[in-house]
Parts: structure tokens; C-alpha cells; sequence
């Protein structure tokens, strides 16, 4: 059961050598989600190899260029390769008139539907098996933090159990471990729960994008198996990020502590800490132990068990 989160861009508003402009993929059951969408959105997603798969889906946080001038090139490279399958654009109010003054005025051609959703707060999209959901962050402008909720998941498959009911390996096991019933040859009927143990809870991820640090950010956190939350800056600057409506890293560690999520990924990182984030890590990890800072092509893997990558590029 793949869930990737790959980090294509972890810059705060201007991008540097090593870091692109925010943008989060998600790949999970053949799915692609993005939360955001920063300027050469369409380069990173090359480098790393995920592709443009046709189910795939677009959140936008809010109408900052830095999280959202990368729609322009991401729609007309996908154009250009001949895509044909829909895509779901979903962002606060105003991503209509931002994508219908974009096609009046540039005037490329799309290859493919786009539908386009403006949403708020609360349950903003209901897949087969898993919920997105949004809470408004205190920025400058409306701007809303995400989160990915799975529905509970199969539990535990012992193949002992398959063994001794006369189910042959393969893919009915398969289908077995999905939560699916399966018709053996003889006729009889084997249930999910005659060879699996109790359901397990799915897993969770919460985005966070420009905030100071929030009661909603938490409440939408909470119990969250990873939080990637933006640490825009080092704790000597506390007046300036209180002034900009962003957070330092110790402030985005104690948004994680309070949650309770299992995990934390810093980014939307400042280029004035270009080539030495160490001291974000530092100030995060006093707080928070469970804490990475985010990097372009990093990829977290959360089931079966959390792990951090690297792509090759």
C-alpha cells in the first residue's frame, strides 16, 4: 500500500540553488495529490521521475505567487505531452479568476478538462478511501492548511490462517489483504476477517503553508502521523515572522508537540539559510525530536514504517 510524500520544493518565497518554490506530491494507489504549486513545479516533477498519471489532483493554499505561479507551466507541459485525462484544481477564492485570466491572456491551448473548486474550511474532497479537509492559517491573506485522512485500513494478514481455509497464494491473497472476499474454486466464500486481524487506522498527513503558529493548524493536526509544517525562519527572527505571518522553527515544533503527530518536516525555508539549515534543525529538535528539515527530492514513506529518501537526480 505505497504512500510517498516527495518534496519537490521547500523554498520560502524566492527559490535558491538547492531549494525550488513549495510544492508537495503525494503518490499513493496510483494517485498523484499535490498541495501547491510554485514556479517550475513542471521541471521538479521531471527530475524526480513521478510523471503525470491520470488521476491527480491539485490543492492550492493560497494565491501567493510563490505557492501557485507554477500552474501555468505544470498545465501547458502537460498540454504538450498530450494529456488527456481531467484534472481537479481545488484552492481558496479567487483560483477561478487566476486560472480564467491565465487562459485569456497567455492563450495556450489545454489538451484536457480542468475543473476548478473554490473551498474553505472543513471536508473539501471525499475519495474511495480517504477524506481531504482544510482549516484556515493566520497569514496575510486567506490561506488554508490541509490534511490527507485515510480510512481505516485492513489489519494484520496471517498467512497461516489463508493456509489452513485451502486459499492458494496468490493474488487472492491478495484481494484477501485489501479487505476483499474471496470465491475459492470448491464454491465457499472466504471473509477478510477469517485471516486478518483487528482494522488499523489509516494514516494521516497534515500541510501547513504560510502560518503563524494556529489553533486550527493544531485541531486539523492532530494525532497526525506526519505534519509538514513551514519554519520560515530561525527563533532570532520571531518579530520579523510575527510581522510577516510566518513561524520559526521552535514555533512550528511546538504546533507538532501540541498536536501530537508522530512526525515533523520543516520547509518553506528562507534562502538566507542557504547551505546550512542546521540551526533550524537545532532550535526544532530541542522541542520536537522527531523532526526533519525538508529538501528538494526527499521522499518520506510512511507505511510500513516511516523512512526518508533521497531521488536520485
Amino acid at each position: 500500500m505505497q504512500f510517498q510524500v516527495i518534496l519537490l520544493g521547500t523554498a520560502g518565497s524566492i527559490p535558491t540553488k538547492s531549494r525550488n518554490l513549495p510544492c508537495i506530491a503525494i503518490r499513493r494507489r496510483g494517485e498523484l495529490i499535490l498541495f501547491d504549486c510554485g514556479e517550475g513545479a513542471q521541471r521538479q516533477f521531471i527530475k524526480a521521475g513521478i510523471g503525470f498519471p491520470a488521476k491527480f489532483k491539485i490543492f492550492i493554499s493560497h494565491l501567493h505567487g510563490d505557492h501557485v505561479l507554477g500552474l501555468p507551466g505544470l498545465l501547458q507541459t502537460m498540454s504538450l505531452m498530450g494529456r488527456s485525462a481531467p484534472l481537479e484544481i481545488y484552492g481558496p477564492s479567487g483560483i477561478i479568476d487566476f486560472l480564467k485570466a491565465l487562459r485569456e491572456t497567455v492563450r495556450f491551448l489545454l489538451t484536457f478538462d480542468v475543473k476548478v473548486f473554490e473551498v474553505g474550511e472543513g471536508l473539501i474532497y471525499e475519495g474511495d478511501d480517504y477524506v481531504i479537509k482544510a482549516c484556515w492559517t493566520d497569514h496575510s491573506i486567506p490561506c488554508l492548511a490541509f490534511s490527507l485522512e485515510e480510512h481505516p485500513r485492513p489489519g494484520k494478514f496471517y498467512p497461516e490462517k489463508a493456509i489452513e481455509l485451502g486459499v492458494p497464494k496468490g493474488p487472492l491473497w491478495k484481494r484477501l489483504q485489501m479487505g476483499f472476499p474471496v470465491k475459492l474454486a470448491d464454491g465457499r466464500i472466504i471473509k477478510p476477517e477469517q485471516v486478518l486481524g483487528p482494522m488499523r487506522r489509516g494514516l494521516k498527513l497534515v500541510y501547513s503553508a504560510d502560518t503563524t503558529p494556529c489553533e486550527r493548524v493544531i485541531e486539523l493536526a492532530r494525532n497526525a502521523d506526519l505534519l509538514i509544517h513551514e519554519a520560515t525562519f530561525d527563533d532570532s527572527l520571531a518579530d520579523k515572522a510575527s510581522e510577516d505571518k510566518h513561524s520559526t522553527a521552535s514555533q512550528a515544533a511546538e504546533v507538532a508537540l501540541k498536536a501530537n503527530v508522530k512526525f515533523l518536516v520543516l520547509t518553506h525555508i528562507s534562502a538566507r539559510y542557504e547551505g546550512d539549515d542546521s540551526l533550524l534543525l537545532n532550535q526544532a529538535r530541542s522541542i520536537f525530536p522527531k523532526v526533519v528539515v525538508g529538501r528538494d527530492f526527499q521522499v518520506i514513506e510512511l507505511f510500513p514504517e516511516f523512512k526518508v529518501t533521497f531521488i536520485d537526480t
